[in-house]
């Protein structure tokens, strides 16, 4: 199928195609639904030859879904910032652990988490759409923890951007809110919601959703429901690939990814249908199990999400599961659409069964509890010399129990250690040694405004932002 890059619909189907640019200023669709390329491209094997660079990786990966949707040069200006962030030449390095288990750290950028590899890009490509067009764009977005963090980086102090971001009160750790709330920006407001993710995620779709915020300019999501956000986490599995072929292993590896909202494992599953060798997906979850349990037992159903170690976890409803929906579905949009919104009314929904078959092919999932957490968190210390994140704990948990004989397995590492020391420390004995950029948060003063995890609460909150 040949790929158009202006080709971008909606998983709901009743939203007009638009291009790149569109699909990153707008977030969301008008109808409700995310928006998805028309058609896959196709990832050429030279994409992961041994010995590439992560920026002509990523250049090959994602240019097809950019076409000239945006000024020339824009993804090698947004590639040249995102590596100058990052340490390790290799961007994301491959950590071999034991025979067929591998480690990929995402962790490190400007907050020490795999949400600043897409967020960097998600904000150089917009400013350049938005200087291309004259336009002012308000962004807000919910998080656990990371993509909060990694948007305060990545946006404050950005000409034509305003920044809202929203997370639970009191339910992130202490560095994962210090980041977001201690950066003197103007152009920055952050919202600390009494309630967990899910209300700030359904707040956000409340507010995105509401047309008198866009009278002023452009209104729209940073969060991975953002198409640009997915493809921009895209490389990071072309670039585990080349490494692993470098290391001399030639078998498609198994991916196991710690997942909250869903976003981190669609990207690797964009990547298989553009062509990357991929044996399989698992998606470790921690307690808040519902994709497990939807995957697993074909009822999707919402409840509370419970706090955990794992807080960038802590997720009962997540957004890019529609995405898989619509691939499982084989596109039917009005399908697709029918079912998110029983979920939405009702609260849980069943998996017709061909739906179910077809995500089962695609991707299965393990859940982990806190117990199983700790243990992984002293057993990689005990047997790797590794000292790992709860996140990065639950992937391995689930990448230890994985077949090795389907290929060798690759978990992600999606945040450093010292982002939750209070839950690191008591396992092992000490602190976590904290990279520059945690350190570098010294005694700073927060900003932030609690409010309720009410609808008129945060919509007064937005149209009071001066930003």
């Amino acid at each position: 199928m040949t790929f158009s890059p202006d080709g971008y619909i909606s998983t709901r189907g009743d939203t007009a195609p638009t291009d790149f640019a569109e699909a990153l200023l707008r977030g969301m669709a008008p109808d409700g639904g995310l928006y998805m390329p028309g058609a896959w491209p196709t990832l050429e094997p030279q994409a992961w030859a041994p010995g590439r660079g992560y920026s002509a990786m990523a250049v090959d990966a994602m240019s097809p879904f950019i076409g000239d949707a945006l000024p020339a040069g824009a993804l090698k200006r947004a590639l040249d910032r995102l590596t100058a962030g990052f340490i390790p030449p290799e961007v994301t390095p491959l950590r071999r652990l034991e025979d067929d288990l591998y480690m990929l750290e995402l962790f490190h950028g400007p907050t020490a988490a795999f949400k600043d590899l897409a967020m960097q890009l998600a904000a150089a490509l917009a400013s350049e759409a938005l200087a291309a067009s004259g336009e002012n764009l308000t962004l807000v977005t919910a998080t656990s923890g990371d993509t909060g963090a990694a948007a305060v980086a990545a946006f404050a102090n950005t000409d034509r951007i305003r920044l809202i971001v929203l997370h639970p009160h009191e339910r992130v750790s202490a560095v994962q809110r210090r980041q977001m709330t201690t950066v003197d920006a103007d152009n920055v407001l952050n919202l600390a919601v009494r309630g967990d993710f899910d209300d700030c995620q359904r707040l956000v779709k409340g507010l995105l959703s509401d047309e008198t915020l866009r009278a002023h300019g452009r209104f729209s999501s940073v969060n991975s429901i953002n198409w640009a956000r997915l493809a921009g986490q895209i490389p990071y599995y072309v670039s585990a690939v080349s490494q692993l072929a470098a290391m001399g292993e030639s078998r498609a590896p198994v991916f196991v990814v710690p997942t909250g909202n869903f976003g981190d494992a669609f990207a690797g599953v964009a990547a298989r249908k553009m062509g990357l060798p991929v044996a399989g997906f698992v998606a470790a979850v921690n307690r808040n199990d519902a994709l497990a349990r939807a995957i697993n037992h074909g009822l999707y159903a919402r409840k509370a999400a419970v706090e955990t170690a794992s807080v960038s976890m802590d997720v009962q409803a997540p957004s890019n599961f529609e995405r898989l929906v619509f691939e499982a579905s084989r596109r039917d949009a009005a399908a697709t659409a029918a079912l998110f919104q029983t979920f939405a009314a009702e609260g849980s929904v069943t998996m017709p069964p061909a739906f179910l078959a077809a995500i089962r092919a695609e991707v299965s999932a393990v859940s982990v509890d806190e117990p199983t957490t700790r243990d992984q968190i002293g057993h990689a210390h005990a047997a790797w010399g590794q000292v790992v994140c709860p996140h990065t704990a639950v992937a391995l948990s689930a990448a230890r129990g994985v077949d090795r004989s389907l290929g060798p397995v690759i978990a992600l590492s999606t945040a450093h250690p010292a982002k939750f020391g209070k839950d690191v420390a008591p396992v092992l004995g000490f602190d976590p040694d904290p990279p520059k950029v945690i350190r570098d948060l010294g005694d700073r003063a927060e900003r932030f405004e609690v409010i309720d995890a009410d609808a008129d609460a945060a919509l007064a909150a937005v149209r009071g932002f001066g930003g």
